[in-house]
C-alpha cells in the first residue's frame, strides 16, 4: 500500500459488486468490482475487509464507479464461512429467558465458532421477565465460563442501561453482531439500543426474510457510539448452524474453543484425553467441582460427537 493509497470498508457485496466505505470521507461510499487476481487466487474480498482501491481500472463497468477497482484485502483478522463476514470484533449472542424456550447448545456452538475465530462473544438473555430465575441462572453459567452477560428486558427496561454502557464503552472503532434463533427479540432489542437504526433495520428485516425468492446477504450499517463509530452487522446466516457441513473447525480444535478449558488442558492423566469421561481428566473433575458449567460440558460431548464424523469439506 503507497502513501496516498485510497482505502476504505466494504460494507456489503452482491453478484460481485461492493460497496465500500470510503475512510474519512464522512459517509461517502463507493460501488466497484474486485481485481481479477482475487478470483484467480480463489480469494473472496467480504463485508468487514478493509481495502485498497485503485483508479482508473473498472474498465467502465456501467454499475460501479468508472475508475475504481478493489486492489487489496488490508489485514483480514478473521474470516466467517457462513454468513460471509471479515474481521468480526464482537458477537452478542442472544437468546430469551422463555418464548422460545433457550437451546444452550446452540449458544455454546456460537461461542465456539467466535472463540476460534478471536471474536469475543457476550451472552444477552432477553425476556427475563417471562422466568427472572431461569434467566439469573443462564448468566451465572455463562458468567462461571468466563463471558460477560446480561439479563435484561426490553418489556420493563431492566438491564438495558447496562448492555448500552457496555456498548459505548467497547464497540468504537469494531464491527459487531448480534445473533440468536428467530423469535428471542433481537429486532425489538436493537431498536431499544439503537433508536436511529428503526427505518434500517425495519426495512432490512423485510428484505431478508425467509421466501423463495429472497436474496440473503451481510450488510453493515455505520454506528455512533461513546465518542467515536463501530458497525453493526446484519448477519442472517448466524441463525443456522451446520456444524457438519460447513468447516467451522475441526475436532482438535474444539477444547481449545471452550474457554473454560484452558486452565485445565494439559493436566489430564492420559495425553490422549478426550475430555468426555475419563478417569483423570482435568475437566471431568473440573465439571465435579464447579469450576466448568454442566451444560457446557455437555454441549462439549455433544459437539465432538459431531465433529468426529464430519467429513472434510472444501
Amino acid at each position: 500500500m503507497q502513501p496516498n493509497d485510497i482505502t476504505g470498508r466494504i460494507l456489503r457485496g452482491v453478484g460481485g459488486l461492493y460497496t465500500v466505505a470510503i475512510d474519512g470521507a464522512a459517509g461517502e461510499t463507493v460501488s466497484c468490482r474486485a481485481r481479477g487476481l482475487f478470483r484467480l487466487r480463489e480469494i473472496t474480498p467480504l463485508p468487514g475487509d478493509r481495502v485498497v482501491l485503485a483508479v482508473g481500472e473498472s474498465g467502465g463497468d456501467a454499475e460501479a464507479a468508472d475508475d475504481v477497482m478493489i486492489a487489496e484485502i488490508i489485514d483480514r483478522r478473521s474470516a466467517l464461512i457462513r454468513p460471509p463476514l471479515a474481521n468480526l470484533d464482537i458477537l452478542f449472542v442472544t437468546l430469551a429467558a422463555a418464548k422460545p424456550a433457550p437451546v444452550l447448545e446452540t449458544v455454546d456452538k456460537l461461542t465456539a465458532i467466535a472463540e476460534h475465530n478471536g471474536i469475543e462473544p457476550v451472552i444477552i438473555i432477553g425476556k427475563c421477565e417471562l422466568d427472572p430465575a431461569g434467566a439469573a441462572r443462564m448468566a451465572d453459567i455463562y458468567r462461571t465460563a468466563g463471558f460477560t452477560a446480561f439479563p435484561l428486558s426490553c418489556h420493563t427496561g431492566e438491564g438495558i442501561d447496562a448492555l448500552r454502557d457496555y456498548i459505548n464503552d467497547t464497540l468504537p472503532g469494531k464491527i459487531a453482531a448480534f445473533a440468536g434463533a428467530s423469535g428471542v427479540g433481537k429486532s425489538t432489542l436493537l431498536s431499544a439500543l439503537f433508536p436511529t437504526l428503526n427505518l434500517a433495520t425495519g426495512g432490512l428485516s423485510r428484505k431478508i426474510e425467509r421466501g423463495r425468492h429472497t436474496t440473503r446477504h451481510v450488510e453493515l450499517y455505520p454506528l455512533p457510539v461513546g465518542d467515536g463509530e463501530a458497525y453493526l452487522a446484519d448477519t442472517p446466516g448466524f441463525s443456522m448452524l451446520d456444524f457438519a457441513r460447513f468447516d467451522f473447525f475441526s475436532l482438535d480444535d474444539l477444547p481449545h474453543a471452550m474457554r473454560e478449558f484452558a486452565p485445565h488442558l494439559g493436566k489430564c492423566r492420559y495425553t490422549d484425553c478426550t475430555h468426555l469421561c475419563e478417569e483423570g481428566c482435568s475437566i471431568v473433575e473440573a465439571v465435579a467441582r464447579g469450576e466448568i458449567p454442566p451444560s457446557r460440558h455437555e454441549s462439549y460431548r455433544n459437539l465432538y460427537a459431531i465433529l468426529k464424523e464430519k467429513k472434510a469439506w472444501k
